[in-house]
């Protein structure tokens, strides 16, 4: 491991890409449960304005990975605020005594990878960092079902008729650009999707792919470190390889994709409000739900996480002395089906009018 050590060597950076939910926050749990010798540094660049990722990776902090090494970028994505957020941000990790060994930079679930491995050819950065390699991770239930766009096979067929045409979603263009920018990916959730879907799911990733790409299934983000870190890829040298339905475009923006932040009061019972979530979820097209709620009469937190209609809820950690028990809620959709007066009437309950 001495050659992780050396302050001479480009600092190894992993981008960590893929589509909402498709379990990046749990991958890097466990890649920071595992570091094989590496002392890591973690960014998060959220989508929203409440910290969920990153209070979760904060609360797996151990010495390899203490809590100072784990960083928030919420201002926007980082590959559009890069000499304000980004560089600093990498600037400041590089000077922590003792310096980590590998960063690790999970991005938000609508950013494009690209542009971020072009954010490494700033000059100030460029000669001490490396990207050592992209995993993106995909949701092998959801590929396989074809969720990025209103019909594959239709789109498909018409495309190859005509190079012209283009009938693509927003989200099928993340999804794609996701894929062609990848080193690896890792095929997420196989056991939602069984084996025909996990084998559809392929077929759709090799035929995005511009060039070979090892698919690895990864079932709750448990993927042998070796396999994803000390890629030596160099990325940031190979971009013409990455081709992206936004080359030549001066910017790229998310104005596609809105996100709404939705206060809750404490709850009565959790599975009233992962009902709540599952009908806005099939009634407005939402993509993702992310937050904390509160309970009545419990001590613990409620970790919140909802991938269009399929939620999950676990208790993360005690709430602390003080802390105001209001739940907040994250929620992201395609701009289009964002109305804040709606979603909040659908996920908070109506009081009853006093007599």
């Amino acid at each position: 491991m001495s050659d992780f050590k050396s302050g001479l060597e480009k600092l190894p950076v992993t981008v960590v890409t893929g589509f909402l939910g498709s379990g990046k926050t749990t991958l890097i749990r466990h890649l920071m449960s595992d570091p094989q010798g590496r002392r890591l540094a973690v960014i998060v660049n959220e989508f929203g304005d409440v910290g969920v990722d990153g209070e979760i990776l904060k609360g797996c902090a151990i010495p390899d990975c203490p809590e100072e090494n784990i960083v928030e970028l919420a201002n926007g994505c980082i590959c559009c605020t890069v000499a304000d957020d980004f560089i600093p941000t990498i600037e400041a990790l590089m000077a922590l005594v003792p310096r980590p060994d590998h960063i690790l930079i999970e991005t938000s679930g609508l950013a494009l990878p690209k542009p971020l491995l072009k954010a490494f050819d700033w000059p100030d950065i460029r000669s001490r960092i490396t990207v050592d390699g992209v995993i993106a991770l995909a949701d092998a239930e959801a590929v396989a079902a074809g969720r990025f766009a209103p019909d594959v096979a239709r789109v498909d067929a018409q495309r190859l008729a005509d190079d012209s045409l283009d009938h693509e979603t927003p989200l099928s263009e993340v999804f794609e650009d996701q894929i062609a920018c990848a080193d690896i990916v890792l095929l997420t959730k196989p056991d939602l999707a069984g084996p025909d879907g996990v084998a559809r799911a392929r077929q759709v990733v090799l035929a995005e792919a511009p060039r070979p790409l090892p698919i690895v299934e990864v079932a709750e983000g448990a993927v042998d470190p070796r396999i994803v870190l000390g890629l030596g890829k160099a990325a940031e040298d190979d971009i013409a390889a990455r081709p992206s339905h936004h080359d030549g475009a001066a910017d790229h923006d998310h104005d596609d994709f809105e996100s709404v932040v939705i206060e809750i009061p404490e709850l009565a019972d959790p599975a009233d409000l992962a009902a709540r979530i599952e009908t806005l979820a099939r009634t407005r097209n939402i993509l993702r739900v992310k937050g904390y709620a509160a309970v009545a009469g419990k001590p613990m937190r409620l970790l919140v996480q909802a991938v269009g209609a399929r939620v999950r809820h676990q208790y993360d950690r005690p709430w602390k002395p003080g802390e105001d028990r209001r739940g907040r809620l994250v929620v992201i959709a395609e701009h289009d089906d964002v109305d804040a007066g709606a979603i909040r009437a659908a996920l908070v309950p109506q009081r009853e009018p006093a007599e």
